[in-house]
C-alpha cells in the first residue's frame, strides 16, 4: 500500500471567508502566499497545488518564488497542452527540480473552460488538447530519460535530435498528477500519471472509477504504477455546528447569476458537469458530511468535507479504505484551515493508518 500524502492549495487568485462579499476578500500578494506556504509547510503537507485559471497569478513565477522561500514542501505546477513548447517546458521543470532538490511535481490540465482557453489563443478543442497532452507528456518523459538526442514525429510536434541538460534531480523524472472526469482524461492518467485525483463524489462512484482506470492502466503495463487521490475542500471546526456556520458563511451571498455562470462557463469540463449533477441529484449533501454548497460559487473541485475533527477524518477514511492515498485539500482562510487540519484531523488519520503516513 502507498503511504498517505496530503497536499494543500496556494490561492493565487486570493482568499476569502465569504464568496461575493468584497469585505471578506483577501487579495493575492506575496504576503498571502508566504502565510499559506509557511502554514502548509509547518502543518506537514507534502505538496502545494498551484492553480492556473485566468484569475490566478502566473503559476510558474509564483512556484519559483515559493520554492525559494520554503524548505521542504513540493510545488505541483501545471503542464497545459499548447501553452509552452514541450522542450522549453522540460527545461523549465528540470530547472525547478534541480534548484529545489526535487521539490516539484507536474499537474496535467487540459483546461476547464473552452472560453478561457480560446481567449488565451489555444485553438484546439478539448479532445484535441488531450491528444496534444499525450504527445507533450511523451516528449517530456523522453527528454528526461534519453541518453542522447530525441527524435519525435507526431500529429502536433516534430523533434530532430532534441536534448536538454541537466537531467532532472528526481529519478527518472518528477511525478505526474491528473484530475479529470472524461474518458480521455482517464486514458491519459492510465498511460502517464502517477496519481489520478478525483473530485468529490460518492464512495461507490469513486471505487468504480478506480477499478476502470486500473483496467486502462493494465493495458499500458502500468496497473501497479498508478495511484489515486481526492481533490476536496475542507471546513473543520471544533464542533459540527461551528463547521456548518463557517460553511454557510462562505456561500451566504451567492446569487443565481453566479451559480449560472459557474454552470455555463465551465460546461465543457466533464468533471465540472459531474459536480453540478451531484448538486442537482443529491442536494446539499452527498453523504452526511460531504457538501456540494461551494460548487455554486467556485468552479472545479468544490465538494467540501464539513464537520468536527472526527467527522472529517471519518469522511476522508472512506476514501482511504477504497485505496486513495493522496489528498489535495483546501479551505478558508487557507493558512488557518491548514493549521486546523494538521492539528485536529491529521493525527486521527495517522493513528488509524499507522505505517501509511508519508514521512
Amino acid at each position: 500500500m502507498r503511504p498517505l500524502e496530503f497536499g494543500w492549495f496556494l490561492p493565487t487568485s486570493g482568499d476569502t471567508t465569504c464568496y461575493g462579499d468584497p469585505a471578506a476578500q483577501v487579495a493575492p500578494s506575496l504576503d498571502l502566499f508566504d502565510r499559506v506556504v509557511t502554514a502548509a509547510e509547518a502543518a506537514g503537507f507534502e505538496y502545494l497545488l498551484v492553480p492556473v485559471s485566468t484569475a490566478c497569478w502566473d503559476a510558474y513565477i509564483a512556484s519559483a518564488m515559493m520554492l525559494g522561500r520554503s524548505r521542504s514542501i513540493r510545488m505541483l505546477v501545471a503542464a497545459r497542452p499548447g501553452y509552452v513548447n514541450p522542450v522549453l517546458l522540460a527545461k523549465m521543470i528540470t530547472a525547478f527540480d534541480q534548484l529545489s532538490g526535487g521539490r516539484v511535481a507536474v499537474n496535467l490540465i487540459a483546461g476547464q473552460s473552452d472560453t478561457e482557453t480560446a481567449a488565451e489563443g489555444i485553438r484546439w478543442t478539448k479532445e484535441e488538447r488531450y491528444a496534444l497532452m499525450d504527445e507533450e507528456v511523451s516528449i517530456l518523459k523522453a527528454l528526461w530519460t534519453a541518453k542522447g538526442g530525441v527524435n519525435f514525429e507526431g500529429r502536433f510536434h516534430t523533434l530532430r535530435g532534441a536534448r536538454i541538460a541537466p537531467p532532472p534531480f528526481q529519478t527518472p523524472h518528477p511525478r505526474f498528477y491528473l484530475g479529470g472526469g472524461s474518458g480521455q482524461a482517464w486514458e491519459i492518467s492510465a498511460k502517464h500519471a502517477d496519481v489520478h485525483l478525483f473530485w468529490g463524489d460518492t464512495p461507490e462512484r469513486i471505487g468504480a472509477n478506480m477499478h476502470e482506470i486500473r483496467g486502462l492502466a493494465a493495458a499500458h503495463g502500468r496497473a501497479d504504477d498508478i495511484g489515486f487521490g481526492m481533490r476536496l475542500q475542507i471546513v473543520c471546526r471544533e464542533t459540527e455546528a461551528e463547521a456548518w456556520d463557517a460553511a454557510h458563511e462562505l456561500v451566504r451571498d451567492t446569487t443565481e447569476h453566479q451559480a449560472r455562470f459557474i454552470r455555463n462557463h465551465y460546461a465543457s469540463s466533464v468533471a465540472n458537469q459531474r459536480v453540478q449533477e451531484l448538486a442537482r441529484t443529491h442536494g446539499e449533501l452527498i453523504t452526511p458530511h460531504l457538501w456540494t454548497g461551494i460548487t455554486r460559487v467556485r468552479p472545479g473541485a468544490g465538494i467540501a468535507i464539513v464537520g468536527d475533527p472526527v467527522q472529517c477524518a471519518d469522511t476522508l477514511q472512506q476514501f482511504v479504505d477504497l485505496g486513495c492515498h493522496s489528498f489535495c485539500l483546501s479551505g478558508y482562510l487557507h493558512d488557518a484551515e491548514a493549521e486546523r487540519f494538521a492539528r485536529m484531523v491529521r493525527p486521527i488519520l495517522a493513528e488509524r493508518n499507522a505505517g501509511r503516513m508519508a514521512a
